[in-house]
């Protein structure tokens, strides 16, 4: 029975401290090393006995593996009640102290990614999309709509057609300060749009302000998409839309080279499990053929 694999596996220290950590974030092998301090062997063979157990969850991103807690209802509640019973402990506490510092290290090596880039930033994109017009599907599906944020807006190319349509809130949200510079220079009329600096996991937004949310090609440099997903929800009003555009997966590591990105694109049942966690509703599922034998995902849903 699979729950007493489950209290198997936390019946060793090792393995719920390794827990704990992956309970806050997502990491590879050798993340979860540099932290707990032991030797790689070690690490792996503790991991595949919470992954057997199903506490854990892995997915292969090009050449690296990367961990993190199941998030399965019906383990979530036995994973929640193991990390209480040590959260307070010195070590547990400044093994996600570590864990942080990597996430904020991963960050910073994104941003400096885009600082270079931000004036080449288009046509980055259109070596890698092609003549594929992803903007005017995203207007099509959100006309007649009154307040809409772009999240992870670059240099605000969508935002430059919307803005033409009066009569709307229009917010524009991206970590790169670079890169909102770049769109107050290109947008004809910045000022009726709300640009804001700020993460997309950790949005400059209030509860319910926005009727429609548009994430085009950002998720993938996202280091935790599902919390992404659940602040899109938190910003929505009830029944907002919510459309997420991204690569379908790929195994071409050297896209990154070109447009960057923490992940290799997404399996369409990952993202659906993400949306359905965060509390949406799938309307539709579109998929169109890009440049370089890659695909994009287009996600409709509901608050």
């Amino acid at each position: 029975m699979e729950i007493i694999k489950q209290f198997k596996a936390l019946s060793d220290p090792t393995r719920l401290r390794l827990l704990h950590i992956l309970n806050e974030v997502e990491l590879s092998v050798n993340e979860i090393v540099s932290i707990v301090d032991m030797i790689q062997s070690g690490v792996s063979r503790h991991l595949k006995i919470l992954l057997e157990s199903g506490l854990l969850v892995a997915r292969k991103e090009g050449s690296f593996m990367y961990y993190c807690a199941a998030r399965h209802p019906e383990t979530r509640a036995l994973i929640t009640l193991a990390c209480a019973s040590i959260q307070d402990n010195p070590v547990f506490c400044l093994d996600l102290e570590k864990a942080r510092q990597i996430i904020t290290i991963r960050k910073n090596r994104t941003k400096r990614f885009f600082r270079t880039v931000a004036p080449q930033w288009e046509g980055l994109k259109k070596e890698v999309l092609g003549n594929f017009n992803l903007n005017a599907i995203l207007k099509q599906q959100i006309f007649g709509r009154n307040s809409i944020a772009d999240l992870g807006c670059g240099t605000g190319e969508l935002l430059g057609q919307l803005v033409r349509d009066n009569n709307r809130l229009l917010i524009g949200v991206d970590a790169s300060p670079e890169m909102l510079e770049q769109a107050r220079i290109k947008l004809p009329d910045a000022d009726a749009i709300e640009l804001r600096l700020g993460e997309v996991e950790h949005l400059p937004m209030k509860d319910r302000e926005v009727d429609t949310v548009v994430m085009s090609m950002v998720l993938y440099h996202i280091f935790q998409p599902e919390e992404a997903i659940r602040e899109v929800f938190r910003v929505l009003t009830p029944g907002g839309l919510f459309l997420l555009a991204d690569f379908k997966h790929h195994d071409q590591e050297d896209i990154k080279e070109i447009i960057g990105g923490s992940w290799l694109g997404f399996e369409k049942n990952q993202v659906k499990e993400w949306l359905a966690h965060s509390g949406f509703s799938l309307q539709s599922l579109d998929e169109y053929a890009v440049e370089r034998g890659l695909s994009i995902h287009l996600f409709t849903a509901k608050k």
